[in-house]
């Protein structure tokens, strides 16, 4: 499996840390190297992730990092 992460989603991403940066760098810094590990997990786990209703491929998955959807 290969994860790929598109340009809007690297800058939702960013737009996600900017936004709580502002009260607390840290735990912006936290919560994104949290979104990239659990990306990263369906590398070695590509069953990890269910299949995207929203798409007819189920090579497309999602997870949950609480609160944010990782399609």
């Amino acid at each position: 499996m290969k994860v790929v992460w598109t340009r809007n989603a690297s800058r939702e991403l960013r737009a996600i840390y900017d936004y709580i940066a502002q009260n607390s760098p840290r735990y912006a810094q936290g919560l994104v190297d949290r979104i990239t590990r659990r990306a990263k997990d369906l590398i070695r786990f590509p069953p990890l992730g269910a299949e995207v209703p929203e798409y007819a491929n189920e090579s497309i998955r999602d997870l949950f990092e609480h609160p944010y959807r990782i399609i």
